[in-house]
């Protein structure tokens, strides 16, 4: 179960104001925007303000101008506003009719950020009862912000099941774009920390295999070195659980073997690998020269079918004029296969800096066999538009770094290689 969610969250009708006091100028045009009292609007923007204790705005004769803070949170405000603008299209989508009417381009029940905390703690969890725990409230209170949801979207978003509440269609439909909200209010304080010259909060980042065991490490520590008041949070789920987690903004972004194709995420390609067979250094295929009938009749540890690793691996076999081989194991985990090699006659195709503490130290060893056209791109992987933490940039750039040491120069070789370990 994921963290317990936050009770000081910010209010979301006070980001509305705030955003619209920016967009209009003046509290009358805004107040006149969202058919709300010019004292209203006024009160946002005063709570607003008392909450993040700082200024968002001066006020003039001519009206209200942003101050540098205001201009800090703004993107951030608006990414969050425009995620909830958005679900009454998706609404409509699942209902199978055109939206019309203000109802669906103001989507008030939407805008309580406590609400949208329990729509995704149901989500995650199933279980009114456990949620109320969540959040210190009756069962009865939760049902009431969930009735409340339902009522505004005009459908059910949850169904009672033998295995607790599960969401419907339309809920998990509008789950993305509520937690991509929720996620954009959290990092409001870490934006204005890190306007002040400090910076803080936390980074999630999806750890692929190809990234875990030099780089990502070495660019963690670099980033505590310089900003100890970051926390990092590693996820090392399988490429789709992790691609759900990024759409969601619970993961920042992605660092590993880059995925083509997949809708609405940006690619940074940061090096190139290849992928080498390996065996324990006294394995019989590592004494000479080994041939084709011996891969083929050998024992094999492959990625687990359908990846990206295994495609390549069987294109690959190909060329070498045998057929894929019938794998004894199929998984991505290292530990697993740093052990079955180490403990017995299997051998594995993989990217050699995954294990290149175990080639370093010579308990492991490449076999002279070239795996042709087994290059991947290396690199990172966001979502299309997201507006990065300062944290999330900051560990974005220490990986730039950390890779750009141990880049070979363009001319020398396109490849990728580490030094190895002393």
């Amino acid at each position: 179960m994921k963290k317990t969610p936050s009770c000081e969250m910010i209010n979301i009708m006070q980001i509305r104001a705030f955003c619209q006091v920016a967009a209009h100028g003046t509290v009358s045009r805004a107040a006149d925007n969202l058919f709300r009292t010019q004292s209203a609007i006024t009160r946002s923007i005063r709570d607003l303000e008392h909450s993040l204790s700082l200024k968002l705005f001066e006020r003039h004769a001519s009206g209200m101008l942003l101050t540098e803070f205001g201009k800090c949170i703004l993107p951030r405000a608006r990414h969050a506003i425009d995620e909830l603008c958005a679900i009454p299209k998706i609404i409509a989508s699942v209902r199978g009719k055109e939206i019309a009417g203000r109802e669906f381009a103001e989507p008030i029940w939407l805008y309580n950020t406590r609400r949208l905390e329990v729509f995704m703690a149901l989500f995650q969890v199933h279980h009114t009862q456990t949620v109320a725990n969540m959040f210190h409230v009756s069962q009865p209170a939760v049902s009431a912000a969930l009735k409340m949801l339902e009522k505004g979207a005009g459908l059910a978003l949850f169904q009672r099941t033998p295995k607790g509440m599960m969401p419907t269609r339309a809920g998990q439909e509008i789950a993305s774009n509520i937690s991509r909200t929720l996620n954009e209010l959290r990092h409001i304080p870490a934006d204005i920390a890190a306007s002040q010259g400090i910076l803080r909060g936390t980074v999630s980042i999806g750890a692929l295999p190809l990234g875990r065991t030099r780089l990502l490490p070495e660019a963690i520590l670099s980033l505590l070195a310089n900003y100890p008041g970051v926390n990092v949070i590693t996820n090392e789920s399988a490429f789709t659980a992790l691609i759900s987690e990024l759409r969601a903004g619970n993961v920042d972004f992605i660092f590993g073997a880059l995925r083509e194709g997949v809708a609405d995420i940006t690619n940074e390609a940061l090096f190139t690998e290849e992928m080498v067979i390996l065996a324990r250094r006294d394995h019989p295929l590592s004494r000479g020269t080994v041939s084709v009938e011996q891969l083929a009749a050998a024992q094999w540890i492959l990625p687990r079918a359908a990846t990206p690793a295994r495609k390549l691996l069987s294109q690959a076999f190909g060329q070498l004029g045998i057929a894929e081989p019938q794998p004894l194991v199929e998984t991505g985990d290292l530990a697993i296969t740093r052990s079955l090699l180490l403990n017995s006659e299997m051998i594995t195709a993989i990217s050699s800096h995954q294990l290149e503490y175990e080639l370093a130290a010579g308990v492991l060893v490449k076999l002279p066999v070239e795996l042709p056209d087994t290059h991947r791109a290396i690199g990172l992987t966001w979502r299309q538009g997201a507006l990065h933490s300062p944290a999330a940039q900051a560990l974005l750039q220490a990986i730039r770094d950390v890779v750009s040491k141990y880049q070979p120069a363009p001319q020398e070789t396109e490849s990728y290689s580490l030094p190895a370990t002393e």
